[in-house]
């Protein structure tokens, strides 16, 4: 018969044992040894282990973040989104309200002094996490490292310098006009940080910011995430006491370990499970309208492809309405040109492309892709019309809408197949040009302007122009339109963009999309932000009675 004291002593032993070690000075890992990540500090890879000092457990978040955690760096684009705002370690210069216009955040107040100049006012009595107070120096010294680091973002600022006039007034000249610029410093991987993230050597250490949260530790073995509560916030009060986020990449991963307990808030999780979560007491899942919309890349270097006749061919081969009901379970909705509707700057005039086989016929044909042995494949000079759809599961979204979207183009003689695979090998494919189609979901309001978008994905050599896209048209009105400080007439022009766009069909737009927020019900003061990459953790979060 066993003990039923036995674990209470060999507790008690335990902690007494710990007690001489720590009155000792040592300390140790599970494996003994003291481990160091980049000059971070780095955990045992165990869950217990990202239970670390600085707040109570009641009070910890354990967030499930929908990507692997690779990186912790703000600034060269591949951890700036996570950072600053699902982490809230770093904010920007300028916010965003929910109808995308623009609001100040760490600067109070920008003017424009003359084409190329711009004057930004920053806040007064803003700290940094280790204590320094942010001034123009430190936003200089941010902006110049994104210049240098991040290429995407330095195309769009295009600064030729920044001054720092006082303490509290920073100067930036454009190497030409740029109406925009506000909007750009709304970017996360702007998002201002002390020149104490980097060791003596100039080498990244840890981001050290302004938000509500600091970093703690970033464990390299879990690729786990820990921030802590920053007393001293210039926005005041903040509701949790830690935050612990782990990537997980998997969307049943992320359903089931929301269910089990394991984790507190999440975010998308399959699509078709939602109603059925909702109704587990003791989780609620929100739905919301995003920013992003899911958008095929087609390869234009591919014969198929570069007719424009096939691409609208397959634009109309696909049920849109169908997807968005039956795929995305109402998470979304069908997509005509690339913004969303209510978004001042769309072409309103644009509507999804409804399904017509029949069109989609014609443009086939016209192409010279028929059926020629009655095997339900339209061939050409002997070759089948047989593509590749590559995409990811970390949406839930895209295997399924991949599967529907072969299916439908099966439909009009075209043998798609679809491919779930890791980014890896998908950045691996697309840089090797070894693909057809790709899809994925894009944000459309990172900066809030159609300039972003429209410059990125069509303007020749644009940082996000995958299929290669070239139509001095659209390059000459971009161009144009990027000059234009009239709100009205800049909208005008970039209509245009998007009606060519919409008929040529390099990229086709298939739904926007929409968002499934998973909480527990003691999560409180949650407020979505559609202006957000994914979801944004906002200041006022806190937990009511978490067991």
């Amino acid at each position: 018969m066993k003990n039923k004291n036995s674990p209470l002593i060999i507790l008690l032993i335990i902690l007494l044992t710990c007690a001489i070690l720590t009155t000792s000075g040592c300390s140790s890992t599970e494996n003994g040894t003291e481990d160091s990540v980049s000059g971070l500090e780095a955990t045992s890879g165990s869950d217990s282990a990202s239970q670390t000092s600085g707040g109570s457990e009641n009070n910890t978040l354990v967030l499930g973040e929908m990507w692997d955690i690779e990186s912790i760096n703000p600034i060269d684009g591949d951890a700036g989104t996570l950072i600053c705002e699902k982490a809230a370690v770093t904010e920007t210069l300028v916010g965003a309200n929910e109808n995308f216009s623009l609001k100040p955040g760490l600067a109070t107040s920008w003017k424009q002094l003359d084409e190329d100049t711009w004057e930004f006012k920053l806040r007064n009595n803003v700290t940094f996490h280790d204590g320094s107070e942010m001034t123009a120096k430190e936003v200089k010294f941010t902006l110049e490292k994104v210049i240098s680091e991040n290429p995407k973002v330095a195309s769009m600022l295009n600064i030729d310098s920044i001054e720092a006039v006082d303490n509290y007034t920073i100067k930036i000249k454009t190497k030409e006009i740029n109406p925009i610029l506000p909007g750009i410093l709304h970017y996360p991987d702007t998002a201002i940080i002390s020149p104490s993230s980097y060791d003596e050597k100039g080498e990244f250490v840890k981001p050290v910011g302004t938000g509500p949260y600091k970093f703690e530790s970033f464990d390299d073995q879990t690729r786990t995430l820990t921030v802590v509560k920053n007393e001293n916030w210039w926005g005041g009060k903040v509701g949790l006491d830690k935050m612990i986020i782990k990537g997980i990449p998997d969307p049943n991963t992320r359903a089931m370990a929301i269910e089990n307990g394991e984790l507190d808030f999440t975010v998308d999780v399959p699509y078709s499970e939602t109603d059925r979560i909702n109704a587990i007491d003791g989780i609620n899942v929100e739905k919301y309208k995003t920013p992003r919309v899911y958008k095929i890349d087609l390869n234009l270097k591919h014969e198929p492809l570069e007719d424009v006749r096939v691409r609208q061919a397959m634009s109309y081969a696909i049920n849109r309405s169908d997807i968005a009901e039956n795929v995305l379970y109402n998470v979304g909705e069908a997509a005509g040109g690339p913004f969303l509707p209510t978004m001042v700057w769309a072409n309103k005039s644009l509507k999804p492309y409804s399904q017509n086989l029949k069109k989609a016929d014609e443009l086939l044909t016209a192409a010279g892709w028929v059926d020629t042995d009655g095997d339900g494949i339209r061939d050409k000079d002997g070759k089948p019309l047989k593509l590749n759809l590559m995409t990811y599961a970390a949406r839930p979204g895209l295997p399924p809408m991949a599967e529907a979207i072969t299916a439908q183009l099966k439909e009009a003689g075209i043998d798609a197949e679809t491919e779930v695979l890791e980014m890896g090998s998908i950045d691996d494919r697309r840089e090797k040009g070894n693909w057809d189609l790709y899809l994925a979901a894009y944000n459309i309001a990172m900066v809030p302007d159609p300039e972003y978008i429209l410059t990125n994905w069509y303007m020749t050599n644009g940082t996000d122009n995958g299929p290669g896209y070239s139509n001095p048209k659209v390059d000459a009105l971009i161009k144009e339109a990027r000059k234009i400080t009239d709100l009205n007439e800049r909208y005008k022009k970039f209509n245009e963009v998007e009606s060519i766009v919409y008929d040529e069909q390099p990229m086709i737009i298939v739904a926007y999309y929409g968002c499934a927020i998973v909480k527990k019900d003691y999560v409180k003061g949650y407020v979505f932000d559609p202006t957000a990459h994914d979801y944004r953790i906002n200041a006022d979060m806190h937990l009511e009675n978490k067991s």
